[in-house]
């Protein structure tokens, strides 16, 4: 179902205003995804679907995040080469496996995924980088980025959390993490969305709706990041993150 009917004006404002604040999420840490494709769900879209849908959000977000840090004075595209290489090739086999999985497989996988990644998302990235921290080896680092990259590809929520926490755990401060974050999941979403959109698991209205709040959450997101905001809207997402998986896993 490539093609879905017209979005309603009250669903756009839901899915914009959901997007603004998955975008700001994202772009701060991650983990927008886990309020997004549930969102999706609720609104009537197959969970197969609404994972596919949601890519087109977050091409959209990581493009205007990206140009929102390269704007303010972080230029992370060096620092992104060795970790986009590994991140890109795992999404890519992610995202093949993730468009072949049934909806019911898939919404239950994904309640599970959420709930396990509601403390730390709560928490957030508490470690601070410390660069004399001696790096592992490439490939113990490449073989990391992979493994994240075929999460990324299968769920995609949460990644970035994790692409957060691997950074900072090298050495690399937050805001260029995030930085590098944001353009590694620009180029591993760019190669991934053609998967989902030849599987016809892109519903178009509910994404470019969608990709409209994406952007200037990724926009606001970007200057918020640079400025240190990111501990105020953890609790927030926390609270919809235990409310919207209770119910991917049918607890009511």
């Amino acid at each position: 179902m490539p093609w879905s009917e017209p979005v309603s004006p009250i669903d756009a404002g839901i899915l914009v205003g959901g997007g603004f604040l998955a975008g700001v999420i994202n772009t701060l840490a991650g983990g927008g995804s886990m309020l997004t494709v549930p969102l999706l769900v609720l609104m009537g879209l197959p969970g197969t679907l609404a994972n596919g849908t949601n890519r087109v959000g977050i091409l959209i977000q990581s493009g205007v995040a990206s140009w929102g840090f390269w704007a303010q004075g972080v230029d992370e595209l060096r620092g992104s080469v060795p970790v986009i290489v590994p991140v890109t090739a795992g999404a890519v086999l992610g995202a093949a496996y993730a468009s072949q999985l049934p909806d019911a497989a898939f919404e239950r996988a994904f309640g599970v995924v959420m709930l396990l990644l509601l403390v730390p998302t709560v928490r957030g990235v508490t470690g601070a980088a410390n660069p004399s921290r001696s790096p592992a080896p490439a490939w113990l680092r490449a073989l990391l980025f992979f493994g994240i990259g075929v999460y990324g590809g299968v769920f995609q929520a949460g990644v970035g959390l994790f692409l957060v926490a691997a950074l900072s755990f090298g050495g690399v401060d937050l805001v260029r993490a995030n930085a590098i974050k944001v353009l590694v999941n620009l180029c591993f979403t760019l190669l991934a969305v053609p998967i989902f959109v030849l599987a016809g698991q892109v519903a178009w209205p509910e994404a470019l709706t969608l990709g409209v709040g994406f952007a200037a959450g990724g926009a606001l997101g970007s200057r918020l990041a640079v400025r240190g905001g990111e501990r105020l809207i953890r609790p927030v997402l926390g609270l919809a993150i235990a409310a919207l998986a209770g119910r991917m896993v049918g607890l009511y």
